[in-house]
C-alpha cells in the first residue's frame, strides 16, 4: 500500500481526488492556499480559483445540483462571505456530494481576527468533521462526500494553521470511479427556496441533526480511548495530539464529528472518568454544550479563550489547577532573539506610495493584503483595516461624516484582487452616491500576499491557461467615476502630483498604479546595471533612505557608534530607484 509525507493542505486534496470530486473552487486565504493549488495537479478535477469565497461555494453548489461531487475551500474569515449561500444551501441539501473546507488560523499568524468555524456549523445546522493529522484529512474528507450524500446535506471540513501546514504520514488509496455520471434533474420543491418550499425543508434539517448525532456515537470518527478513570478528556483536532503528549495515561474521548455531538456517547464516557475536561481551542463550543446536558465538566476556568494550545500551555495550566504535579525540570533558558516584523519585500511598488500617502497627511482606509504592511513603521500610512473590500465602504461613509477639508485626506486603498473579490460594489456605492474620496488601487497584477496566485486581472487561469483579463481602470469608468487615472509608483514626483490632485477633487475618483509585484518570474530586478549602492564618500546619514524601511538598506554605524551611513544590499535591491529619488544629496546611483 502506497504511502506518502503530505501536508494537511495535500493530504485534503488528494482525499477529494480519491472521492471522485469533479469540481473544486476556492479564493486563496493562509492557511487553506495550497489546497487548491494540490488540487490542480489532478486532472480528473476541474479546479479555478474564484473572485472571493461567496462565488467559490456557489460554483460548488452548481456543480453539485448538477450531479457532480464538488470541493469548496477557504480560511474562516472567508466563510463569512459564503455564509448567505451556506445557510439556505443547508436547507436545499445536495444531490452530488458537497464539501466546504474551512481553514482557521488560531494565534492569527496570518488573519485579522481569532474566530472559530465551529460555531458556523451549529448556526447553519450543518455537519463539521475535524481531523487531527494528515491521514484523517485525507480519510476525513472522503468520509465527508459519503457523509454529505447519505444525510442530503453540505460537510464541513475544519483544519488549522497547526493541520494545514503540519505534515505526517498519509496512506494512499485509489480514486473512487463508480459514482453515477452527473446529470440534470429537475427538482424545484427542494432546490427553489421561497418561503414555502423552505418552510418543508426547515423540519428536514432538525431531523437531520438529530440523526447525525445519533450515528456520530455509533461511529469510529469519535472514538474512546480508555486508559485511567482518574481524568477523562473530551478534545479534537490537532489538540488530541498535545492531549496524548501532557496526559499519556489520561482516557480520552476524540471528536472527529465536532457538530452535531454525540450526547449518548459524551455520557456515556462521563459516566466512567472521575474528573472530565474539555480542552480546545478559542471558544468552548464542546464545552457549553456538555455543560447544557446537565455534565459537569472542568475547561476554560483552566484553559486560555484567545490564541493556540500547545502543550507546554496545556500543561501549565494543568499544573495551576492542580491536575498535574508542578515540573521540577528547570526551564530551559533560551536567547531573546530580535524581533522580526513583516516587510513588504524589497522594490515593491506599494512602498513608495505609502511614504507619499504619509507625507501628504492621508487618512488611509486599508484593506487585505501585503499594502497591509503599510501600517508599520517607518511607514505609518494606515489608519482603519476591517476586511475585503471594507476600505472603499469605510472611506464612504468617512466623508459623509467629515467637512470638506477633512474630506480631502480620505484614502481608500486597496489592491487588484482584494477589488475584484468585493471593492466592486463598494466603488459602486460610492459612484452612486458620489463619496468625495480618493480610492488607490494598488494594481500588482496578482494576488500577492497568499503566494502569488491569479485573479481575473491577472490574465490567466489557476491552471496556466491564458484567461481573458479584467480591464480595473475600465471597469471603474463603467461603474460611474469619471476621474480615473494610471500612474507608475515607482515616479515618486508624478504619484504625489497625482495623490495631490485627485485628493482636492469634490467627487469620488480613482488612482491606479500600474507595476506588477516583485516577486512575479520576470519581474523581480530590472536591469543589473541599474542595482543602486551608496557612496559612502557622499553619504552624510541623514537617513532619509531610511524612512521607506526598505529590507536592502542597512544602517552601518560609524566606530564611534554615534554616526552612520547607508548601505544596500546588492543581493536585496532590485534597482526600483525610490530610494535614490529620495536622497537629496546624489549619494545613491
Amino acid at each position: 500500500m502506497e504511502r506518502a509525507i503530505l501536508s494537511g493542505n495535500e493530504a485534503i486534496a488528494r482525499g477529494a481526488y480519491e472521492a471522485g470530486v469533479l469540481v473544486a473552487s476556492a479564493y486563496p486565504g493562509t492557511p487553506s492556499t495550497e489546497i487548491l493549488e494540490n488540487v490542480i495537479n489532478y486532472s480528473e478535477i476541474n479546479a479555478s480559483w474564484a473572485p472571493n469565497e461567496k462565488v467559490a461555494l456557489e460554483v460548488a453548489i452548481g456543480a453539485s445540483f448538477g450531479g457532480a461531487r464538488a470541493l469548496a475551500c477557504m480560511k474562516h474569515v472567508g466563510v463569512n462571505v459564503a455564509a448567505d449561500p451556506l445557510f439556505t444551501l443547508s436547507y436545499t441539501g445536495v444531490r452530488g456530494g458537497l464539501v466546504l473546507v474551512v481553514a482557521d488560523d488560531p494565534e492569527m499568524h496570518s488573519s485579522q481576527n481569532e474566530q472559530d468555524s465551529r460555531n458556523y456549523a451549529k448556526f447553519a445546522k450543518v455537519p463539521m468533521l475535524e481531523p487531527a493529522d494528515s491521514h484523517e484529512c485525507k480519510e476525513f474528507t472522503r468520509l465527508a462526500f459519503e457523509l454529505s450524500e447519505q444525510f442530503d446535506t453540505p460537510v464541513m471540513l475544519r483544519s488549522v494553521t497547526r493541520i494545514s501546514h503540519g505534515k505526517s504520514i498519509v496512506t494512499l488509496a485509489e480514486r473512487v470511479e463508480t459514482l453515477p455520471p452527473p446529470a440534470l434533474v429537475k427538482d424545484a420543491p427542494k432546490l427553489v427556496m421561497l418561503p414555502g418550499n423552505a418552510r418543508v425543508r426547515h423540519p428536514k434539517v432538525e431531523e437531520r441533526i438529530v440523526n447525525l448525532s445519533v450515528w456520530g456515537s455509533s461511529s469510529a470518527i469519535n472514538r474512546l480511548e480508555m486508559h485511567s478513570a482518574a481524568v477523562g478528556v473530551i478534545c479534537s483536532g490537532v489538540v488530541y495530539q498535545y492531549v496524548k503528549e501532557v496526559l499519556p495515561e489520561a482516557s480520552i474521548l476524540k471528536l472527529g464529528m465536532v457538530h452535531p455531538l454525540p450526547h449518548e456517547l459524551i455520557r456515556n464516557f462521563s459516566s466512567k472518568v472521575k474528573t472530565l475536561l474539555v480542552i480546545e481551542e478559542l471558544d468552548p463550543f464542546i464545552e457549553e454544550q456538555v455543560r447544557a446536558m446537565g455534565i459537569k465538566v472542568v475547561g476554560k476556568e483552566l484553559f486560555p479563550l484567545c490564541g493556540e494550545l500547545s502543550p507546554g500551555r496545556i500543561r501549565a495550566a494543568l499544573e495551576q489547577g492542580g491536575l498535574l504535579p508542578k515540573s521540577t525540570i528547570a526551564p530551559v533558558t533560551v536567547e531573546k532573539l530580535p524581533p522580526r516584523p513583516p516587510n513588504m519585500c524589497p522594490g515593491c511598488p506599494h512602498r513608495g506610495v505609502f511614504y507619499l500617502l504619509n507625507r501628504l497627511n492621508a487618512y488611509v482606509t486599508g484593506d487585505i493584503g501585503c499594502y497591509t504592511l503599510g501600517f508599520l513603521p517607518p511607514l505609518n500610512a494606515m489608519d482603519t483595516c476591517v476586511c475585503m473590500g471594507a476600505s472603499i465602504s469605510t472611506a464612504s461613509g468617512i466623508v459623509r461624516a467629515l467637512p470638506r477639508a477633512e474630506q480631502q485626506r480620505v484614502v481608500a486603498v486597496i489592491g487588484d484582487s482584494t477589488f475584484l473579490h468585493t471593492g466592486v460594489n463598494s466603488l459602486m456605492e460610492m459612484a452612486w452616491n458620489q463619496a468625495p474620496a480618493t480610492v488607490l488601487i494598488l494594481d500588482n497584477r496578482i494576488t500577492a500576499m497568499t503566494g502569488r496566485q491569479e485573479n481575473p486581472a491577472s490574465g490567466f487561469t489557476l491552471g496556466g491557461e491564458v484567461a481573458p483579463e479584467v480591464n480595473i481602470a475600465e471597469l471603474c469608468r463603467t461603474l460611474g467615476i469619471r476621474h480615473v487615472v494610471t500612474v507608475d509608483p515607482y515616479d515618486l514626483v508624478a504619484t504625489r502630483q497625482v495623490l495631490e490632485t485627485e485628493m482636492a477633487r469634490p467627487e469620488p475618483s480613482v488612482i491606479i498604479t500600474n507595476r506588477p509585484c516583485c516577486l512575479m518570474k520576470g519581474e523581480c530586478r530590472f536591469e543589473k546595471g541599474q542595482l543602486l549602492a551608496v557612496d559612502p564618500d557622499k553619504c552624510t546619514g541623514c537617513k532619509a533612505c531610511l524612512r521607506i524601511g526598505c529590507p536592502a538598506i542597512e544602517w552601518q554605524p560609524s566606530g564611534d557608534g554615534k554616526h552612520g551611513k547607508a548601505y544596500i544590499d546588492p543581493l536585496l535591491c532590485t534597482g526600483c530607484t525610490v530610494c535614490q529619488q529620495l536622497c537629496k544629496i546624489n549619494a545613491i546611483n
